[in-house]
């Protein structure tokens, strides 16, 4: 069938509709006629080359040409590998040197993408045809028809999310429109023409946006119909001021990975728990199993959180390279795989995230995940992001301490922020999970994939970095 392949239903969509805008990037814009010739012609030109079973795309290459060189790897036959423009040359060479070891399965894949580990290692994700069809599915029945119409894609070709926003669109026969390098104002512009009524976004690009429309006062953009939100937790204290300024808008978070593509989502409303990532995707099926073990000398409740592990045909096919040497490697057990995320179930039947298990931490003898904290802190006035780490403690096995990214010129002096911040999570959190010392950050380190970098984070608090200023 013309849909079993991420690619298969190009060919229909340019004989069907030629002329329908397929890609744009501001500055080119192709017909689903125009893709299939490109498509054609580059994937004739890799066979007659002989290519190897997996190209790496060149990142040198604009957003639009990176797609369509994606496609067109796979069109032959092939498995498209995708890197980070950010990576040194010799993380560059590793990745190359992993694609030396694909899967047995490597004729069913078409697309590896690359995650860090602790390492810092690249990481290698196979991902198959049969996987991504089915995400293609799980997103048309999970979001309706604003999911299959054209789609915003304000990001880069490295980032998985943005990657399967484009072929998404593209699947659907919709077009799918890219920004080269994101800016909010020039994106707020984009959805202000009116003819993108979706748009998949990471919640750092809808923050700089909501920033952007309080200081322009900008009108609220009624077109948009759906925005789907994944990469990193959504600060849900933000989600009416988001409502607003998209009012027509369906706002949806997803909980996913790398490995296990759409796991669980969630209606974005104003006083969700931030906790709640929602029910599962068509397909998907979910398992906590017990934290402690009785070597560790623990007895978990029936009732505690547990290691979430899914069961899904949107799973990824394995790893390329050596996946299990920092230990960060997705876990498998049969057809069920796990990231190692811990989670509970709440009253309602949905999933809710507490943390990772490696970043869990023990308190006077009790469980804390960081995560939580940090979604108190990060919901306070005035600060921007956090990360709770901890240093060891005589008295409680370790001492919590936050590092935090301020606004600019808070209102409150820093004695008067520190009072405050030490009331607000009294009322929001138990005792043991209050941090004790509080460090405002004048630099921040991000992974690969933009999120925040905690043991890196972590190596600079041991190391006293300069740039981290003590609260008092």
């Amino acid at each position: 069938m013309m849909d079993a392949s991420v690619h298969g239903p190009l060919a229909h969509w340019a004989a069907c509709h030629p002329q329908r805008l397929a890609v744009c990037d501001g500055a080119r814009s192709l017909s689903f006629a125009d893709v299939q010739r490109v498509v054609q012609a580059r994937a004739g030109a890799l066979s007659a080359a002989s290519a190897p079973p997996a190209v790496l795309i060149s990142d040198t290459l604009s957003q639009q040409d990176q797609l369509l060189e994606l496609v067109s790897i796979i069109a032959s036959g092939r498995c498209a590998a995708v890197g980070d423009p950010a990576w040194p040359a010799a993380q560059r060479r590793a990745a190359a040197q992993a694609l030396l070891q694909l899967p047995t399965s490597a004729d069913a894949l078409f697309y590896i993408g690359f995650t860090s580990g602790s390492s810092g290692k690249p990481k290698g994700f196979c991902r198959s045809h049969a996987s991504w069809v089915a995400s293609f599915k799980a997103c048309n029945a999970a979001f309706g028809t604003a999911a299959q119409q054209a789609f915003f894609v304000p990001g880069r070709i490295a980032h998985s999310l943005f990657l399967f926003g484009m072929l998404h669109a593209l699947w659907n026969g919709s077009a799918c429109v890219l920004q080269e390098k994101f800016t909010p104002g020039t994106a707020l512009r984009r959805l202000a023409e009116g003819d993108l009524p979706a748009m998949v976004a990471v919640p750092s690009q809808l923050l700089l946006m909501l920033a952007y429309a309080r200081q322009h006062t900008l009108a609220p953009l009624a077109s948009v119909r759906l925005i789907l939100i994944g990469g990193a937790r959504w600060p849900q204290q933000h989600t009416q001021a988001l409502q607003n300024l998209f009012p027509n808008a369906d706002l949806r978070v997803f909980y996913g990975a790398s490995e296990l593509s759409f796991v669980a989502w969630a209606a974005a409303e104003p006083g969700l728990p931030a906790v709640v990532v929602g029910r599962p995707f068509d397909g998907v099926e979910l398992q906590l199993r017990p934290i402690g073990t009785a070597a560790e000398g623990e007895a978990d409740a029936a009732d505690a959180p547990g290691q979430v592990w899914v069961r899904s045909p949107m799973a990824f096919a394995g790893y390329v390279g050596d996946a299990q040497a920092d230990g960060s490697a997705c876990q498998r057990d049969g057809d069920w795989l796990s990231v190692r995320d811990i989670g509970a179930f709440d009253a309602q039947g949905r999933l809710c995230l507490l943390g990772r298990r490696d970043r869990m931490l023990s308190v006077q003898a009790k469980k804390l995940f960081p995560e939580e904290v940090e979604q108190v802190l990060e919901s306070f006035s005035g600060v921007v992001r956090a990360s709770v780490q901890a240093v060891p403690d005589d008295l409680r096995g370790v001492r919590l301490v936050a590092l935090l990214v301020l606004e600019d010129a808070p209102d409150a002096g820093p004695t008067d922020l520190l009072a405050d911040l030490l009331r607000w999570c009294r009322t929001q959190l138990q005792d043991h999970k209050v941090p004790r010392v509080f460090y405002q950050a004048h630099r921040w380190h991000w992974t690969a994939s933009g999120k925040t970098d905690h043991p890196r984070l972590a190596a600079a608090l041991h190391s006293e970095a300069e740039w981290l200023t003590p609260l008092r």
